[in-house]
């Protein structure tokens, strides 16, 4: 039995949450018995036993497997962008570290950054770099990077941090013209994309403010509780790199490059490529010593730039504090992320071929008897599939194509669907650790999901703040006659 996208099987509900409670029952369990670790494997192989389970329940409603490994096939190839940008970003983080740029944030960061402000400073900085690359991604895999190290610096939690980095590269990601999800949101619910930016402003800028109040707040209560020795770590990174504001040309080229509209993957090969050149300009001696050898020669050369970009590195420092800033995972300590996302595309394939995705989120349409039931059904629907279907990118297009006769039906423009698409689809993807989203960002940031989940305030307060404009009917647009 093959079937398209748009002639999914007929199943019913109680059918399709079978691997869903499944999934959560066990990966629940599994959290609990490993614990962070658990995304090292065992949650993989449980996003296994999910898409199995599901393939029981399509075997029972005459769905072939070759139909079902056809979904998961499509899944997979949708996700190799996202792979090659994880190995690049790996690559990039090794050159970017043996080259001085990533110390050479530390070090004029700790300058600049003052414990009271840095929370809200680094949501700040995240949002102005997300807007001009229009990613949320390249935004966390070069300043967040740095950030985090900073943070760490100055004796801040690393989920805060991490939490600060994503709140703001989410915010900026969602205004960006250049962001996928800002372009596809408004392509799903009919309507253009800069009347989508315009209207998203409204539940995005309070939700925004109420972000930095709280990081505010939580950076004074940080205040002087950080006992690293800045002076000490200053002299430290100074010792071991060459630093200089010329160590920023590279990370400024990225940028550049990104603003430009140039493909992620090229402009972050590239960033790699560049910080491989200014390592063996600036660092000779860091490149011997991870080259493994005695002195600066191409053999020494050659192999420490090829294993800062495929394997972990670590610089040796006197320092405890640096010791655990001045590592990187290379390529290879990107595996396990693709490895989950791999997984993930086999749960959410299976689920999506069984029809019960549609049948989840048919309910969910069901539900909406009001206005408010109708964007509460589409958050709910939202969150269903970054949970179930592992990817945030389901998550706009199944409710966009489900929800957009309903909005319509309702008087509803166009622009209050497109936009709770992305107050909901797309910033809480990060928050579901087995979401390509989630894997990434714990893995580009190095910090567990469950550890900046709490802090990552923008992500969850932006589905309740159009939750929350709906239940009030506040700036909700109706179509005009001409539209209807």
């Amino acid at each position: 039995m093959n079937h398209s996208v748009d002639e999914v099987p007929k199943i019913s509900l109680p059918e399709a949450l079978i691997p869903v409670i499944f999934l959560i029952s066990l990966l629940a369990f599994n959290v609990f018995v490993f614990g962070d670790s658990a995304v090292s494997g065992s949650n993989q192989f449980v996003l296994i036993l999910g898409g199995a389970v599901a393939a029981l329940v399509g075997f029972r409603r005459k769905i072939t497997f070759k139909a079902m490994m056809e979904f998961v096939s499509e899944n997979i190839k949708s996700t190799i962008s996202a792979i090659l940008i994880l190995l690049f970003v790996g690559a990039l983080s090794g050159t970017w570290l043996i080259s001085g740029i990533i110390p050479a944030m530390i070090y004029y960061g700790l300058q600049i950054l003052n414990p009271t402000i840095f929370l809200p400073a680094c949501a700040i900085i995240c949002s102005i770099i997300s807007i001009a690359t229009g990613s949320s991604w390249t935004t966390s895999a070069t300043v967040g990077i740095a950030l985090i190290a900073i943070g760490d610096s100055l004796g801040f939690n690393s989920g805060m941090v991490a939490g600060a980095v994503i709140s703001g590269a989410y915010f900026g990601d969602k205004l960006s013209p250049m962001s996928d999800t800002t372009n596809l949101a408004p392509a799903m619910a009919g309507t253009d994309l800069f009347t989508h930016i315009r209207y998203m402003t409204i539940t995005t800028v309070p939700s925004m403010i109420a972000t930095l109040i709280f990081f505010s707040v939580l950076g004074v209560f940080q205040k002087g509780t950080g006992n690293v020795d800045t002076n000490a770590t200053l002299a430290s990174i100074d010792s071991l790199f060459y630093i200089s504001p010329l160590l920023f040309i590279v990370p400024l080229v990225v940028i550049f490059l990104i603003i430009k509209k140039t493909d992620p993957l090229i402009a972050l090969f590239l960033g790699a490529i560049l910080g491989a050149v200014f390592a063996l300009i600036f660092q000779k001696n860091i490149v011997t010593q991870v080259g493994g050898g005695s002195e600066f020669s191409f053999t020494n050369s050659y192999k420490g730039i090829l294993n800062a970009i495929t394997v972990p590195t670590e610089i040796s420092t006197d320092n405890s504090q640096l010791a655990d800033l001045f590592k990187s995972k290379g390529m290879s300590g990107m595996l396990s992320t693709i490895w989950l996302i791999i997984c993930a595309m086999v749960f959410g394939g299976i689920m999506e071929a069984i029809g019960a995705l549609h049948a989840i989120s048919g309910a969910l349409l069901r539900m909406a008897t009001s206005v408010f039931g109708l964007f509460a059904s589409t958050v709910g629907s939202c969150l269903a599939l970054n949970i179930t279907a592992s990817d945030q990118y389901l998550a706009i297009v199944v409710p966009g194509k489900m929800f957009s006769k309903a909005f319509k039906d309702k008087g509803l423009a166009p622009e209050n669907l497109s936009r709770t698409l992305e107050d909901t689809g797309t910033v809480t993807s990060v928050l579901v650790p087995w979401n390509t989203c989630g894997a990434y960002q714990s893995q580009v940031l190095g910090v567990e999901t469950m550890s900046y989940l709490p802090y990552a305030f923008f992500n969850y307060i932006s589905p309740l703040m159009t939750l929350f404009f709906a239940a009030f009917h506040i700036k909700i647009k109706m179509l005009t006659s001409k539209e209807v």
